[in-house]
């Protein structure tokens, strides 16, 4: 069958699951019981596959799952081989969200373990932002806290973090803004940073008219500040991928990271992902259903110049849900497929930047149920995590 026919068929299949996802509740008061339930339903009943973690300055490495209503993190003295008994974060039970685009979060900075979570609300598509910390080693934890200022039960949503030694910096999707704004495109998206020793996050508004559920990508510039990657709203309804530092608060539209222009009434729930090289170049990966150039596409930002986009993945095997990782000039690339029968994880590698790249070759595969890939670097080495629900966590150290 022609690639293009089978990823317009995948592609409109991501839509209308996006469709489901592109509103608050109360953007649909007439059907607020049924959909209330179904939301509810969808987040109790779906596998909770999506997994964080992350290496510490020692090599330990942290991992934070959801298990029932609670979130657990456990670490690992040996790369995974063995971990310790997990410690329960929040003692009051909560539904948490806890699939590829909305799942937990960990960081390790300083001595200190960092966690945040979604906490889904009982009115559909409605969340807040959850942190804890730890200062023991990961014995015990801070008191649960709601990192969102804006209390009401509207979408506060797919949290992403970063810790450093002097404190942690967390993004997020916000729909406060368009309440009761017909004329609002989409959310926000805000950002909230809390230095050691403060006792409040302090809210800021970073860019208004992001697409309303697509994951965040964060990562560290060369100068130590963070950058937030997400899929914005151009215009009236082309959702294309943005770039934008967390201390630089966007006027008017942010810098537009891709150009594909996609228009889509609806979110794909497809977020991308973003790396920071040793010279500071920003490496970009991302999912686009435009007609032009459908599938994964890659490039590199150097100051004002952009490399044009690198298409990869195999378009009649449904690419999507891209990890990037960088170590100096090493870049390390990896995604979904499917086949037909079996999910795979498939890799590619740069020794320049991504100037070039080693031919895309399969690295892991499951028949079941599985999470979206998640690479680190800890050990002097890229590694790769992936949760399956048949054979449970799989880590693998990657070599060139």
């Amino acid at each position: 069958m022609n690639q293009r026919i089978v990823f317009s068929m995948f592609a409109a299949a991501l839509v209308w699951a996006g469709a489901a996802v592109a509103h608050d509740g109360a953007s649909h008061p007439p059907a607020a019981n049924s959909m209330a339930k179904m939301w509810q339903e969808r987040q109790e009943q779906a596998p909770r596959l999506a997994v964080a973690a992350a290496f510490d300055e020692q090599g330990r490495l942290w991992l934070a799952r959801v298990v029932g209503r609670h979130l657990q993190v456990s670490h690992s003295d040996d790369a995974g081989t063995s971990f310790s008994a997990p410690r329960t974060v929040n003692p009051v039970a909560e539904l948490i969200s806890a699939d590829g685009e909305a799942r937990p979060r960990i960081a390790v900075a300083g001595g200190r373990v960092h966690v945040s979570w979604t906490q889904a609300l009982p009115q559909p598509f409605a969340g807040h932002v959850r942190y804890a910390r730890s200062d023991d080693d990961g014995q015990s934890f801070t008191t649960p806290e709601t990192v969102n200022d804006d209390r009401q039960p509207i979408t506060h949503r797919f949290n992403a973090m970063l810790a450093d030694a002097k404190g942690v910096t967390l993004a997020w999707i916000d729909k406060r803004d368009g309440q009761g704004r017909k004329d609002y495109r989409g959310a926000a998206i805000y950002t909230a940073r809390r230095d050691n020793g403060e006792a409040a996050f302090s809210n800021r508004k970073l860019a208004d008219h992001s697409c309303e559920c697509c994951r965040l990508a964060m990562a560290v510039d060369e100068q130590g500040q963070p950058l937030v990657f997400w899929r914005h709203i151009f215009g009236k309804n082309t959702r294309d991928f943005a770039l934008a530092g967390v201390h630089a608060p966007v006027a008017g539209e942010p810098l537009r990271a891709s150009e594909d222009g996609w228009q889509i009434d609806a979110c794909p729930h497809h977020g991308g992902d973003l790396a920071v090289d040793g010279r500071g170049g920003r490496h970009l990966a991302w999912f686009t259903g435009a007609a032009a150039s459908p599938g994964l596409h890659y490039r590199r930002i150097d100051g004002e110049r952009m490399t044009p986009p690198r298409a990869f993945g195999d378009l009649d095997r449904q690419p999507g849900h891209p990890a990037l990782v960088a170590a100096g000039e090493q870049i390390w690339l990896v995604w979904r497929e499917f086949d037909g029968e079996r999910n795979r994880i498939v890799g590619q590698y740069s020794a320049d930047r991504g100037e070039h790249w080693s031919p895309a070759a399969e690295i892991a595969s499951d028949p079941g149920a599985v999470d979206d890939p998640v690479l680190l670097r800890g050990r002097g080495a890229t590694w790769l995590l992936w949760n399956t629900a048949g054979r449970g966590l799989q880590i693998r150290k990657l070599a060139p």
